[in-house]
Parts: structure tokens; sequence; C-alpha cells
């Protein structure tokens, strides 16, 4: 009984109008139940009881209200959506093209909910084979007159096969728009995923090289055991090797967010700087005022970080200005540790020219300088 029972009084509500409406034109379709109530009894209510258990298992099992519903099916020829003349044919002139008969909207009805809830199309095509036997009998019954196939192919066409066909098209048009959702809603998810890597890509990268650059500083400290300055010298390659496993492990993250609005101030910078220079980094700062763009924090943090990485000891200059972030280093004061060929500056690459700036990374003199452009407002982008 589980699956006959309804979900909602709604449903029920509306399954008990479209039997009393399929009732209705049952009775239009039978005897007269005042002047002939035998053959009212004998046709009439047989029909109404297989027109309750069509709507009682509709719902869920459309193809069976079609069956249960085959005494009703278009099988008269009097009427029709339209009447062709085909003496040119065949003898007959007046041919009923897609017989109606009363019921023939809720046939097409469930019809069209086969198509539109039945996955599977094997028990759809048998049914309608079945269907089609059914429109061969009454055909051959009826003396099988030409004109009559013509009806009947119309009824079979018109009444199952089109509406059919249609509820198949719009559950591929709403399985398409759900796939269409989904997709959207995965990378959705997955910028928002690449983003958090990316931000703990920055955060983890500059907080490691620091360590490194606190480690160089302690292996050249004098009046430290050997054991100690050992430690320490394991500590930097220890530091810039976790450094290289982050940055394999996130990866080059290309997609991105759109660009980072104009700060009014720059803390994130003299942050930075600050928390660069108590790890024993040479830095300068010169922050220009203004607006900082909202690009400063990643390109001044991506310097440092390569700085420490691959200068340790270097003094470090950084300047900032509304439309323009450089950091430059000078000559390493002892040997780096970091490898080359990390992600961080393709990364970075990728930010500003979605941002619509220009980077510039190489060597300047005896040391490397990082210089991001930001177009003024208004400006238009130099690149082709």
């Amino acid at each position: 009984m589980k699956r006959f029972r309804r979900d909602s009084r709604r449903q029920v509500v509306y399954d008990l109008l479209l039997w009393a409406g399929l009732c209705i034109f049952i009775a239009a379709m039978g005897p007269d139940p005042f002047r002939d109530p035998a053959g009212f009894g004998m046709v009439t209510g047989p029909r109404m009881v297989l027109a309750a258990a069509a709507v009682l298992v509709g719902r869920r099992r459309p193809l069976a209200a079609l069956v249960l519903l085959l005494p009703m099916g278009p099988w008269r020829f009097t009427e029709g959506f339209a009447t062709v003349d085909l003496t040119w044919l065949l003898p007959r002139r007046n041919v009923k093209i897609f017989p109606l008969l009363p019921t023939t909207p809720f046939i097409i009805w469930y019809a069209y909910l086969t198509g539109r809830r039945l996955l599977r199309t094997l028990p759809a095509l048998v049914t309608f084979g079945l269907i089609s036997l059914v429109g061969v009998a009454v055909v051959l019954a009826l003396g099988g007159d030409l004109g009559l196939w013509v009806s009947m192919l119309t009824a079979l066409v018109g009444t199952y096969l089109v509406p059919y066909l249609l509820g198949l098209l719009r559950r591929k048009l709403l399985q398409q728009r759900r796939q269409t959702r989904l997709s959207a809603e995965a990378q959705a998810r997955l910028r928002e995923r690449a983003r958090i890597a990316r931000d703990m890509h920055d955060s983890l990268g500059h907080d490691l090289a620091l360590i490194a650059v606190r480690a160089a500083g302690l292996e050249l400290s004098p009046g430290l055991a050997p054991a100690q300055v050992k430690a320490a010298g394991e500590l930097r390659v220890a530091a810039a090797d976790a450094t290289e496993r982050l940055r394999q492990i996130i990866g080059l993250l290309r997609e991105d967010a759109d660009a980072a609005p104009l700060s009014p101030v720059g803390e994130d910078v003299s942050e930075l700087v600050r928390r660069a220079a108590d790890s024993g980094m040479a830095i300068t700062l010169d922050l220009a005022p203004g607006p900082v763009p909202g690009l400063a924090r990643a390109v001044v943090q991506e310097g440092l970080t390569n700085a420490a990485k691959h200068a340790p000891g270097a003094a470090v200059e950084v300047s900032v200005s509304p439309h323009r972030v450089r950091v430059r280093n000078g000559p390493a004061r002892s040997r780096p540790t970091a490898r080359t060929g990390g992600l961080g500056l393709a990364g970075l690459r990728e930010r500003v020219r979605l941002a619509g700036g220009t980077l510039s990374a190489g060597p300047a003199g005896d040391g490397f300088e990082l210089t991001v452009t930001i177009p003024r407002e208004g400006e238009e982008d130099p690149r082709p």
C-alpha cells in the first residue's frame, strides 16, 4: 500500500477531482442512465472502476494507467480533430484525422507523464506495441477500410506517441538543467577551495620562509656550539623543503576571484614587513600616501618569501604606491637552500593578469626585483 500512498492532502484532493472529471466524461460516452440504466451499469460502471484504478496508480505508474484506460481509447472514428477528403486515394470522402473522444485528454496526460517519469524505454515500447495491436484489431473488426487505417494511425500518434515524446523531451531538458546547476555549484566549490588553498599556500609559505630566515640567523650567530650550528642549518633546510612540498601539493591555482578592491590603508603590508623584520630580515618600507592596491599584500608577501628563500641575509626594499608595488633585494649573504622552479610567481602573475595589471620579475643589478603595476582607473590596459 505504500506505493499508492499520497504525500499530502493536496494530492488526494487533486486525484479525487481528476477521477470525478474522468467519470463525467466516461458517462458522456456511455448509455443514458435514465433511458437505459441497465446498459449504463453494464458499460459505464466498469469503466468508472477502471478510471478509479488508473487515477490510483497513475501518479507513480502512469504507464499502468494507460493500460487501464485502454478500453476508453480513441477507437471511435466518428469524431476527430480534422476531416479530410481522400477521394483521390480511396472511395471515402470524410476521413477523421486524430479521432477525439471525451477521455482523450486524460489519456494524453498519462502518456505525457509516462515520458516525463518513466526512466526505462523498454516497458513503454512494449505497452505501445500492445496498444497498436488493439488499434489493428479494432480496424479489422470494422472492415479494414483504408480510411479507418488512417484514422487509427493518427489516433495512435496524436494520443500516445506525441505526448510521450513531449514528456520525454521535458525530462531530458530538466535533467540537463539539473546537471548544469550541479556543475555550476561544483565549480563554485572548486573556486572556493582554490581560494582557500591559495591563501594557505601564501600564508604558510611565507611563515616557513621566515622560519628559514631565523634559522639562518642562528646558524651565523657567534658563540654557538658546532652541534647548535648544525641543528640551525638542518632547521633552515627543513623549512625550505617544507615550503617546496607545500607548493607541490597545492600547485598552481589559476582560478581566481575578481580583483581585490582598493584598500584605504596598508596595515596588511606594514604587518608583513614588521614580521619579516622581527624574523631578522634587513628590510625597509616606503609606503606612499593614498589607497593601497588590493594585490599589494600578495605581491609583498611573494617578494619577501622569495628573498628569504633565494637570498638569505640580503637587504630588501619594499615600495608601495596606489598603482605600483615593488620588492627588491640585494645579493645573498649566505647560501640559499631553496630550489628554483617554484610556482609562486606563476600564480601571482595570473592574479595580476586578472586584475588588469602587469608583472615583471628578474635580476636587477646584483639582486632581484619584483614589480607589479596596476593601471589607473579609466586607463586602458597597454597589453594587446
